[in-house]
């Protein structure tokens, strides 16, 4: 979408494909970084999204064995972009298409599925899809794979991710909020387990993080087994995790990690997680998948306006944007082997580390700032100069 956008904006014919007939997807990334809402105000679009209903954080907290620390201090950013914003995927894409519906050139088809790629030759050229009144084609000078994880325009395209292990799961379910909430935490850890609670406003998007295939194991123990851990990690759910009634209320996100060697092919290319699957350690997976969208545009939309092909341009975007997506993705592997460490004893984590995490989280807190709201390398609406 947010690359519809852009090259709409930059006065091109587009046109997104979505499947859905809305938005409308719980359990999904909502976590709105620093540096994409610095390029919602490139585009002068800052305000009007901080309009939304949303959550706005300046630190994120985390409870490790009943003491509370500050993880990471947005604040310690350049204003004005100092805070993390928590929003809906759904609402943030509402607003995009909205945006974008201003454009001539921007045709959103809803409830239309791409089914299989146009090849003629070796070179994509659009797609065949089905949508609410029948099959139809969409020809285009380039079509980009944005369909996440599981592509099925990545597969249509000969494109294979190489996987990386990871050794976690995490069971996402809805609980409210308790009359006298704590202050927002990220997660809560215990020698029992790890519970992630995001703010919705008057109820969490809680999850556990579980040993990878660990889940029907934790099924046969049952829902009252699963209660407790909860609240053996979060004391403070106890008086609302009686809600999850069965476990039709619990979804179970198989995380992955995984990178294309090739994002591309003559016509084609895939971006976020269609060409890098982010886990939701550190909540970056949308940020990096907006960054690649902001590169795409750079890269290819001199090239489309003039009708040139593009393809020179697909290289040099890979080349820019791989370093810093397999940096973060290898921050993501030690926070896996962190989280996904069987605790010795009563404790999540020995003492020691505590006691060296309270000495060094002034320093901590800046760095995590960086690296989770910044990221490597950020992209900008325009190439930065010099």
């Amino acid at each position: 979408m947010v690359l519809g956008y852009l090259l709409a904006r930059a006065g091109l014919r587009v046109s997104v494909l979505e499947r859905h007939a809305d938005f409308f997807r719980d359990f999904r990334g909502d976590t709105i970084h620093p540096s994409t809402v610095g390029l919602l105000g490139e585009l002068g679009l800052r305000e009007r999204f901080l309009e939304l209903p949303l959550t706005r954080l300046d630190a994120l907290d985390a409870v490790v064995d009943r003491e509370r620390f500050t993880l990471v201090d947005f604040r310690t950013l350049p204003p004005p972009d100092d805070f993390l914003v928590l929003a809906p995927q759904w609402d943030f894409l509402d607003f995009l298409a909205a945006e974008g519906a201003a454009f001539p050139g921007f045709d959103l088809r809803m409830s239309t599925r791409a089914e299989q790629l146009i090849v003629e030759g070796d070179r994509v050229r659009g797609v065949r899809a089905e949508g609410p009144d029948g099959a139809l084609e969409v020809r285009a000078a380039l079509t980009v794979a944005a369909d996440g994880r599981s592509s099925d325009m990545r597969r249509a395209a000969g494109l294979v991710p190489v996987e990386t292990g990871v050794p976690i799961d995490v069971l996402w379910f809805r609980l409210p909020k308790p009359a006298d909430p704590p202050p927002p935490t990220l997660a809560y850890l215990s020698a029992r387990g790890m519970v992630l609670t995001i703010d919705r406003g008057d109820y969490y998007q809680a999850g556990m993080v579980i040993a990878k295939g660990a889940f029907e194991e934790l099924r046969g123990e049952g829902l009252g087994a699963f209660r407790r851990r909860i609240v053996a990690a979060a004391p403070h759910l106890e008086p609302v995790v009686g809600t999850l009634e069965d476990w039709d209320g619990v979804k179970l996100l198989s995380v992955q990690l995984d990178h294309l060697e090739r994002w591309h092919r003559p016509g084609f290319v895939a971006i976020g997680d269609a060409a890098h699957a982010m886990s939701p350690m550190f909540g970056v997976g949308v940020n990096y998948a907006v960054q690649d969208a902001v590169a795409l545009s750079r890269a290819v939309a001199a090239h489309l306006a003039e009708g040139r092909d593009p393809d020179q341009g697909l290289a040099a975007l890979q080349a820019r944007r791989e370093p810093p997506v397999r940096r973060m993705q290898r921050l993501q592997r030690m926070g896996h082997r962190v989280v996904g460490r069987s605790p010795r004893g009563d404790r999540a984590a020995p003492r020691w580390v505590v006691v060296l995490l309270r000495a060094l989280s002034p320093v901590l807190r800046r760095l995590a700032a960086r690296l989770i709201g910044i990221g490597f390398r950020p992209e900008h609406v325009q190439e930065p100069r010099g």
